[in-house]
């Protein structure tokens, strides 16, 4: 936004408005209001993201309190899927590495939590979720160094082994892993605390499922929290360096690969998250919950809510989540029966990605941020011309 900015102020005729008293005294009118709609948020980044996480806190209480049990495991899906979306975001978007294997890391992290949560006294969930990270992010880690120098197509064809063999290996090892069947998760039951606050916020009943959606949606929170501070930081920045400029930002004296196995590590360990929570909803850690379809399905979501934001990672997988059982439904009151009614749902999915990638082809969110960079600019080249 400040690139564009100073491009289309810093011209000539905005340097020789800059002169004239007239103009002076229409910029110092002009003042008061840029203050003004720049205080309505913190200036710090970090502030301005405490405030929406404030704020995303009170929407999940609301929206979960205020909506049926179905729905509520809905957003509990969703709450997974957009962890794994935000850290592919961190890659695909950011660092510019497309990775068709975080179905596999998930895959990690899902039977991680499985294994933890199987013992006669397990430890407590925070600890587990962080041990499926911890995993999770040390065999990004492997991955990201033995994928460090390798570019495009031949990237996406190293994770999409990875997609491809490493769910196998429950099969494999099939006494500890459960083979095709998969393990069981005992997902705990909700704190007492967790009681007494749906209680006296809704006075609604405390189910478990709701339980699983307010877990989800505190691990969301989190995850996009600390996401956000990090691609606003130096670290961000040099990411984007490294996925914009790569002869320059080597140049400049960055390490392009240890760039890239930061990102990778830092992305797996968010798919590890994701993989935990998947794990305590759907209650199973199984091969056929981790396939290919999986990893696809992260990679068209930030595709479709725009490369690069993590607001789009979230409006992505939310049309994951919604979009299908609605076409369904949709195609039952139709006429369709029920194999009909769920044969159109990826068609209609396939037709949405179609339409995005033509009329919105920096997806969703980002077609809209770059009209309003582009009128901005607009703006404030016209004011340097009336100047």
């Amino acid at each position: 936004m400040s690139d564009l900015r100073s491009t289309a102020t810093d011209t000539p005729a905005a340097g020789k408005a800059s002169s004239d008293a007239p103009t002076e005294a229409t910029a110092g009118a002009d003042e008061p209001t840029a203050t003004r709609r720049r205080t309505l948020l913190p200036s710090s980044t970090l502030l301005r993201h405490l405030l929406l996480l404030a704020l995303g806190a009170v929407a999940t209480v609301v929206i979960l309190e205020s909506t049926d049990p179905f729905t509520n495991s809905q957003l509990a899906t969703l709450s997974y899927y957009a962890i794994a979306a935000g850290g592919l975001t961190v890659l695909t978007g950011m660092n510019g590495q497309i990775s068709l294997g975080h179905g596999a890391l998930m895959a990690v992290g899902a039977y991680t939590t499985a294994l933890f949560l199987s013992a006669e006294e397990p430890l407590p969930l925070p600890l587990i979720l962080l041990a499926a990270i911890l995993v999770a992010t040390a065999v990004g880690a492997l991955v990201g160094v033995a994928a460090a120098r390798l570019h495009g197509p031949y990237l996406a064809g190293a994770t999409l082994a990875l997609a491809v063999g490493l769910p196998g290996l429950a099969i494999y090892f099939h006494d500890w892993l459960g083979g095709e069947q998969g393990l069981r998760v005992r997902a705990p039951r909700a704190p007492e605390a967790f009681d007494s606050f749906i209680s006296a916020v809704s006075g609604n009943s405390a189910s478990n499922t709701k339980w699983l959606a307010y877990l989800g949606a505190i691990c969301l929170l989190i995850t996009y929290f600390l996401l956000a501070n990090l691609v606003r930081s130096r670290i961000g920045r040099t990411w984007r360096a490294v996925r914009d400029q790569e002869v320059a930002a080597e140049l400049a004296g960055i390490n392009l690969g240890a760039w890239r196995v930061l990102a990778f590590t830092v992305s797996a360990a968010a798919a590890g998250l994701a993989g935990g929570v998947l794990a305590l909803v759907v209650r199973l850690a199984a091969p056929s919950g981790f396939t290919l379809v999986l990893s696809l399905s992260l990679l068209t979501a930030i595709v479709i809510g725009g490369l690069g934001s993590l607001l789009g990672a979230l409006l992505g997988s939310a049309l994951l989540v919604f979009l299908p059982p609605f076409v369904t439904d949709l195609g039952s009151g139709w006429g369709l029966d029920n194999t009909e009614a769920a044969q159109l749902a990826p068609f209609v999915y396939g037709v949405v990605l179609i339409v995005a990638m033509i009329f919105a082809p920096a997806g969703f969110v980002g077609s809209i941020r770059m009209r309003w960079l582009t009128r901005q600019a607009t703006r404030s080249a016209a004011r340097s011309s009336r100047g």
